[in-house]
């Protein structure tokens, strides 16, 4: 009993975070809750919302529960649980008609994924989307369908019919959007990235920024993130987790770099100073995310031309102070300092690709992401190094 208690709270969990994105009715979870017991409500809503899949068991009527002594209605908010049931019904049965809603129900169920939450997640994307993004056509949501298909199908091929390239092995790939990014090339001119440009010009008081958060003296913000950098030497003094900024830091001591970084639409899990200790590296590895572009400047770099390096693919660069590399990490890639006594940093960012993609699939992708954040948070996957996707 208490194993299945669990696993209905867990489920529960992730399924009410979805509906609270909907934003399709002015009620509360915890008001819409009130309604009808927690395990019916969430089997009928997650089975009316996917409307493709197993067939729908018809949901009891329930009368609300009353509320509990000393709690208050919702002020303006009307509940009718017909007409609720209805809207996600039609909602369900206009997005399954879509690119999206069709790109998942053709996916190959052998390979979806093997968790029924983590099912119930994809399965809801077209939906969440619809109502999210309503003027959007199946033109404009074509390569986010592919990605779909590609996530809900990982062994299709991701080489975007070019010749095989031993230096990116494309069957690494998790997130894959065909099409983006092409041709592939390990760095490229960063004179094409006006935030190169904004970084570069301001230089000197991005470099007195990251002085003045070490200098801070409150705690030690460099850390480990992903399981690469344990025995590295890496470490990363983190701006932002997964795109968004951190609760409580003290962004007021890096204002200007803040404000740069967010130029663009960042991506990744981490962006932020990178530390490489001396006489370390990061061995060779790749990201295996299409969508993005990684932009690195040298703020702290060893003295002498020939000290610290990043090779991607087979081509290697080196860092400079004040100057940006740009590259894609879907290369095999690995970073050295090879002075005995200096560190090297750089700040670093991974945003999605803004050469390539389209304003409206990178505001789609930001929001799968968004919400996948929060599904991974309630099924209890909250480690900064975990991959949202």
């Amino acid at each position: 009993m208490r194993a299945c208690k669990k696993t209905i709270c867990c489920y529960t969990a992730s399924v009410l975070f979805i509906i609270s994105f909907l934003g399709l009715w002015a009620v509360s979870v915890s008001s819409f809750l009130l309604l009808q017991p927690i395990v019916e409500s969430t089997y009928y809503l997650s089975a009316a919302a996917k409307g493709f899949g197993p067939e729908k068991k018809a949901a009891r009527i329930n009368k609300p529960k009353k509320l509990e002594e000393g709690s208050k209605k919702v002020k303006g908010t009307t509940y009718n649980k017909a007409e609720q049931a209805k809207a996600l019904e039609d909602l369900a049965a206009a997005s399954a008609k879509t690119v999206l809603g069709r790109a998942v129900a053709l996916s190959n169920n052998s390979e979806l994924p093997s968790s029924r939450e983590d099912a119930l997640f994809w399965e809801m994307i077209p939906s969440l989307i619809v109502s999210k993004f309503p003027s959007a056509s199946d033109t404009d949501l074509k390569r986010v369908a592919d990605f779909l298909t590609h996530t809900l199908n990982p062994t299709l091929p991701k080489d975007d019919n070019e010749p095989p390239n031993e230096w990116r092995p494309t069957q690494e790939l998790h997130a894959y959007m065909p099409g983006v990014g092409l041709p592939r090339v390990p760095f490229l001119d960063t004179s094409k990235l006006a935030l190169c440009r904004l970084l570069e010009e301001n230089y000197e008081t991005i470099l007195q920024e990251y002085r003045a958060l070490v200098e801070d003296g409150k705690e030690d913000r460099f850390q480990s993130v992903t399981s690469l950098n344990y025995e590295a030497g890496w470490k990363t003094l983190v701006l932002f987790y997964n795109g968004h900024r951190i609760p409580k830091f003290p962004y007021h001591l890096c204002p200007v770099t803040t404000r740069i970084l967010e130029t663009v639409p960042i991506g990744g899990r981490i962006a932020g100073f990178n530390r490489q200790a001396p006489n370390s590296g990061i061995p060779l590895h790749t990201d295996g995310n299409n969508m993005w572009l990684t932009c690195q400047m040298g703020i702290q770099i060893p003295q002498g031309d020939d000290k610290a390096y990043i090779r991607v693919g087979p081509e290697t660069r080196y860092w400079s102070n004040g100057k940006c590399l740009l590259y894609d990490t879907t290369f095999v890639h690995e970073t050295r300092n090879d002075s005995l006594e200096e560190e090297r940093i750089v700040l670093h960012v991974d945003f999605f690709n803004t050469l390539s993609m389209s304003d409206l699939e990178i505001k789609v992708m930001q929001y799968i992401y968004e919400i996948r954040e929060k599904f991974l948070k309630a099924e209890g996957s909250t480690k900064v190094e975990a991959q949202i996707l």
